[in-house]
């Protein structure tokens, strides 16, 4: 394994860790990781590799916003709870590095969400909205963890 490979290899997995941990763009991390080692190693196997892991990251994208979303929308949870607990998870990165993203956001939708619907009903639309951000989470977590695979076999086939 060579040095561009192994560094590749340290960035996917940071790129990884990124997409679980909200301080990285975890798959733009992981496709540029992937791109270096395809301009280093180069030829067909290289960019059809890196073909592969675009596709397979653009879908996670996609697929990591529509299926949350299409089931907060069933809920009835609508697109503004979610911007208040994006908003205030913000705020919240910057007052309590990294765990106040999370606690930020929820305070957020709660917020939001007991202003719209009330107290009793306010706590399991946050429950729904949260669960949503963890498929959310999930679906881009296994979208990089197949690209990172595809690399691997990338690796093996150059």
């Amino acid at each position: 394994m060579s040095l561009v490979e192994v560094l590749v290899a340290i960035a996917i997995a940071v790129g990884v860790a990124g997409v679980v941990v909200p301080v990285l763009p975890g798959t733009l991390l992981v496709l540029a990781a992937v791109l270096v080692w395809t301009l280093e190693v180069g030829g067909t196997t290289a960019w059809t590799v890196f073909a592969v892991v675009t596709v397979l990251l653009a879908l996670g994208t996609v697929v990591k916003y529509a299926v949350p979303g299409r089931r907060l929308k069933d809920a009835g949870i609508p697109t503004s709870t979610l911007w208040a607990g994006g908003a205030l998870g913000v705020v919240g990165f910057f007052v309590v590095p990294v765990v106040g993203l999370l606690v930020g956001f929820v305070l957020g939708v709660y917020l939001a969400e007991h202003r719209r619907v009330g107290g009793t009903a306010a706590w399991p639309s946050t429950r729904h909205a949260l669960r949503a951000a963890g498929l959310s989470i999930l679906i881009e977590l296994a979208a990089a963890l197949t690209a990172s695979a595809a690399w691997v076999v990338g690796v093996v086939l150059t």
